[in-house]
Formats: structure tokens, sequence, C-alpha cells
């Protein structure tokens, strides 16, 4: 698509957003007080290009879209509806897009048991950022690329049932459809293949793993058991599914999904001023041993994070963070390549910090996320600014900057894909 046809495009969806906020707003006011209709969203336009030239994609853009947004919902006497749907034009991709977000019901059964079925984003953990038993599916894609935080979680067609009691509840969700995370795949950024030794990117490199799309058969299944004992917030997790990212690899060299189950349990309590947590997660998968070069290790992950306001309006978050690899001399004496180059380390460590000020009445904030990792010594950086204008209008600048001593490690690989971005936002 030529840059005045996605032009044309974003155009539509921002017209389209318009008629939204013009036929749909007014008339339905009075209709809303009483039968609970609500009807909003928003239009907005983004752009984004590379710092450093990435040779194997040959373009400098990373974001360049016309978005609208429309969120609905209602209630069918106790039963609750709602709609929430993206439409855009991805001038990176040359393709528009429809992202249905959200389309669920919420209804209950008896007084201690809440039901959502359908399209929904789902997550759980203590984790800022970081995910350890939260394995509902991510976009990686639009997390490097600028766009809005809510865009890192992708929505999934599932069911969740909510248990209630006074001192525990019980969260159980079943996804029958696979639902994989949107990973980097080498169209948008390129990445490293250690099978190769080099970066890669599309069309020779795009990935593509072989699908798990049984319904009903290649399922996930979460469930979260939770409750408070005074301040102290403590929960108690499972997952069977398997590895949202295609970390398998068959003998013919083909990527694949392999089974994966997870068990974990996080504390949030309130110590020296500020919040406090903690996380752990047991993944275990069909490599006992460790010793099958296409299989990836069990691991044992665990996070550590502290969040207080310094002064007024600031605050810093700080988290550390840990993968420890078992079965690691299985991995060692299998490693495809003979000299152990790319072979991740068996413990990779990993620092968090979140910087926040909030200015001019709150309708300015000034953000700064970061990523260090002094095991791989790499880095990933997210400076951002967002400018409420009114109650309408938002401005955000913000950059993905990454780097590290080594092509091969998680952060380093991406160094050519460093960004910066502008998105502008009109809500209705």
């Amino acid at each position: 698509m030529r840059w005045y046809g996605w032009l044309a495009t974003a155009c539509a969806c921002v017209s389209l957003s318009q008629v939204a906020a013009d036929d749909w707003g007014d008339p339905w006011a009075e209709e809303e007080s009483s039968s609970g209709f609500v009807v909003h969203g928003f239009y907005e336009m983004a752009a984004g290009g590379r710092i450093h030239r990435d040779p194997l994609l040959g373009r400098d853009m990373t974001l360049g879209e016309g978005r609208a947004r429309v969120e609905m919902s209602d209630y069918l006497g106790d039963l609750r509806w709602s709609l929430k749907t993206d439409l855009y034009a991805d001038g990176v991709e040359d393709k528009q897009r429809l992202d249905l977000r959200e389309a669920l019901i919420d209804f209950q059964v008896g007084q201690n048991m809440d039901v959502r079925l359908g399209q929904q984003v789902l997550t759980w953990g203590t984790g800022d950022m970081l995910f350890l038993n939260d394995l509902f599916a991510k976009d990686w894609q639009s997390y490097f690329s600028g766009r809005d935080d809510e865009y890192l979680k992708a929505p999934a067609t599932s069911a969740k049932v909510s248990y209630f009691t006074e001192s525990v509840n019980l969260d159980l969700v079943w996804t029958p459809e696979f639902q994989p995370d949107r990973y980097i795949r080498g169209d948008r950024f390129s990445y490293f293949s250690a099978m190769s030794g080099t970066q890669m990117a599309a069309p020779e490199g795009r990935i593509r793993p072989q699908s798990r799309d049984r319904w009903g058969r290649e399922s996930q299944w979460a469930a979260r058991l939770y409750g408070t004992h005074e301040a102290t917030e403590w929960a108690l997790y499972a997952y069977r599914g398997y590895w949202t990212q295609p970390l398998g690899m068959t003998t013919t060299g083909d990527a694949f999904f392999p089974r994966l189950d997870v068990y974990g349990a996080s504390l949030r309590t309130p110590f020296k001023g500020g919040i406090a947590n903690a996380e752990l997660a047991w993944y275990e998968g069909s490599d006992s041993a460790g010793d099958h070069p296409g299989l990836p290790n069990d691991q044992l992950r665990f996070l550590l994070g502290y969040d207080r306001e310094l002064r007024p309006n600031f605050n810093a978050a700080v988290q550390y963070y840990l993968e420890w690899t078992q079965d690691y001399s299985g991995l060692k004496s299998t490693w495809p390549v003979a000299d152990g180059r790319y072979r991740p380390d068996e413990y990779r460590h990993l620092l968090t910090l979140r910087l926040t000020q909030r200015l001019r009445q709150d309708n300015l904030t000034l953000s700064l996320f970061s990523y260090w990792s002094p095991s791989d010594r790499d880095y990933y950086l997210r400076p951002s600014v967002n400018y409420r204008v009114d109650d309408h209008w938002t401005l955000t600048l913000g950059g993905n900057l990454f780097g590290g001593k080594k092509s091969h490690t998680f952060f380093g690989q991406f160094e050519d894909a460093s960004n910066l971005y502008a998105r502008l936002r009109y809500s209705y």
C-alpha cells in the first residue's frame, strides 16, 4: 500500500469514530441513564520510526496507523454484554485490520458465582510488565512498537468462572482453542537465530510454527485460588497448556509450541510505606531430563518487587526477576553449537525500574520503565511523556530503546529495532 492509500484508510477510521461520537453520543444519553447502555471509544493517529536502520528489513517505520475504537455495553435483564473493537490501518504491514478486543457476556449463577464467556483480555499475577503465572496471550509486536500499554495483552475466546466465599476465592479459565502470543516473527522486527548464528527476518526468516488449532483438544486451562489475610494478598496458580511462544524445534527444523504446566504462588503486602510483592513459578515441560535439544528445559522463576511514593506525585518501583534453567548439564551436552556459543546462561537475572512523575494537576505524566540484565548485559528502556490536553485530547511521546554487549541476548538482538514514536488520541 502506498502512503496515500494508508492515509485514506486512516481517515476512514477517524471518520467512523467521529460518526460514533456524533451520532451515538447525544441521542442515547437519556436511554443510557434508564437502560444502562454505554457507548464510547477513541480515534488515534500514531507514527514511529527506527533510530538505527535495520538492513534486513529495509524500512525505517515501526509504527504507522490510524485507529478507531468503539466500546459498547448494556444489560439484558441480569445478563450484561460488552463489545470492544478496533478498526485500524497498519502502514507498516500495509494492511487494514479489525481487532476484536472484547465480545462477551457476564452473568451470575446463584449468589457466589460469576460467569464470563467470550472474547476477553485476562491478566493476573503481581509483576509489573513481567509475567510469571500469567500465561495469557501477550502482543510483543505492539509493546515494542509503541502502541498503548493495554495492547501488550492480547484477547482470547475463553470461559471464566469465578467463585467467591468469605475467606477464599477461585477463578477458573478455559481457553478451548490455543491462543499463542503475538510474538516477534521476523516481519516487523528482525530477531537472532541461535541455529543459524545470524539475525533473521521475513520472508526467508519468518517464523511459521506448526499450529495447535484443534478446538477443545489443544486447550489451555488456568486456575487461581486467592484471598486476603489482614492487609496481605495471597494467591496460588496453576496452568496446563503449551508455551505461548514457539520454543520447540522438530527434527526437520519446524518450530512448534511445546507442552507446558506451571505452578506458582504470590504475595502482596504493605511494607515500609510502600507495597512489596513476591511471586514464584515452576515451569515444567516435556523434557524431564533437560537433554532434548528441541525442547525448552524446565525453569524456576522468581520475582521480588517494591513500589513506593518517594514524594508527592513521584513514584518509584523496582523489581528483581530470576530465571533458573533446570538440568543445565543436559542442556550443555546437547547444545547444537559445538563451542557453546549463543547458549543461554543457567541463571538469567533481570532488574526493572519504573519512575513516574505527575505534574500540572496530573495532566502531564513523565515516565521511565527500564529493564537491565546483569547476566545478559543488555537493556531495554521505555521513556514516555503523556499530556492530557483536555477531556478529549491526549498526546503521547515515547521510545523503545534496546542495546547490549552481545547480539544474541534477549534485548541485545533488538538493537536495530530501537524506535521513537508519537500518538495523538481523541476520546469520546
